[in-house]
């Protein structure tokens, strides 16, 4: 019996059929792109997260022995939790020119139009190969590719080039701005707020690091890049969480924050200002009133260096 052939959307529909939000498991619709794939006598390469419900699928058509072009995409999508959808947001309706569906954009509408294109991949003579890279967990942070980006080079050719699949209305994108991530925690010390003065407000010191935060901002927007928009690297402080009651002095705080850094910007400068910045404007205040005050800060957007640098203390 001959495999399926699909058209784009034909393979779209069932793409957007296996929920695939991001804290599911994305395992059944791997193993339907893995076997549709073996339907059309191509050999896939799956790298299982150590969590046992995702995986990463890495195929290729045409030569074996040598690096091509890579198509890469992701199988996960963001929740509908708190949407108001007008149709089942895992049953692809087509409305006058529309495809509607979780994902139909972004990206399972690339990933089908991958798969449909397999069939004349595989009976074509390719001189260059063609990798089909699928990963997961790209809505939480790009991590679930981290992996395979691993095995490239060992286990799984290394592609000559790739193209990734993102929505960019049909124009190349050939730069993008690299994401950095941070925490900042800080301890102080708890007491009645009736006796404030006994105790270490680590809001207040957060506010404060807050503020040399959005100074920094400031000056990047001060050097722009017209190839890029916004044409400035960001800044953004993005989750903060302190406090336990309305009467109590907070002693811990924490806050995250990122950037998104245009090309040769120095992160760890300006990491580095911001602990220097808590080294004169914050600690010696706090430790003045409570030896254990501290501030920490850990970079956490890069999947070794996190491990490397979680936790580390940057002030003494």
């Amino acid at each position: 019996m001959s495999p399926p052939i699909y058209t784009a959307k034909q393979m779209l529909g069932r793409l957007i059929a296996f929920d695939t939000t991001s804290h599911k498991t994305n395992l059944p619709m791997a193993e339907f792109i893995r076997d549709y794939l073996a339907g059309h006598g191509i050999e896939s390469h799956m790298v299982p997260a150590a969590n046992g419900i995702h995986a990463s699928l890495f195929a290729t058509i045409g030569p074996k022995d040598r690096a091509g072009v890579g198509l890469s995409g992701h199988m996960d999508v963001v929740p509908i939790a708190g949407q108001t959808w007008d149709t089942d947001p895992f049953t692809m309706v087509e409305k006058g020119d529309k495809l509607y569906g979780r994902g139909t954009c972004d990206m399972k509408g690339y990933l089908a139009c991958v798969l449909a294109a397999v069939p004349e991949f595989a009976k074509s003579k390719l001189n260059v190969p063609i990798h089909i890279i699928f990963s997961y967990d790209e809505e939480v942070g790009c991590t679930g590719v981290r992996p395979m980006i691993a095995e490239l080079g060992s286990r799984l050719v290394k592609p000559r080039m790739v193209m990734v699949g993102e929505p960019t209305a049909m124009t190349v994108v050939d730069a993008h701005k690299g994401r950095v991530g941070w925490t900042v925690e800080l301890t102080g010390r708890a007491c009645h707020a009736s006796m404030a003065t006994l105790g270490i407000n680590t809001i207040t010191y957060a506010g404060r690091l807050l503020g040399e935060l959005d100074r920094i901002e400031q000056e990047l927007k001060a050097v722009p890049n017209p190839r890029f928009d916004p044409a400035h690297s960001t800044l953004q402080v993005t989750q903060i969480e302190a406090g336990t009651a309305s009467n109590i002095v907070p002693n811990g705080c924490w806050f995250g924050w990122e950037i998104r850094a245009l090309p040769g910007l120095d992160t760890k400068a300006i990491e580095r200002r911001l602990m220097a910045f808590a080294e004169r404007h914050c600690l010696p205040e706090m430790k003045a009133v409570a030896a254990e005050a501290d501030i920490r800060l850990a970079r956490i957007s890069e999947s070794r260096r996190s491990r490397l640098m979680r936790g580390r203390r940057y002030c003494r």
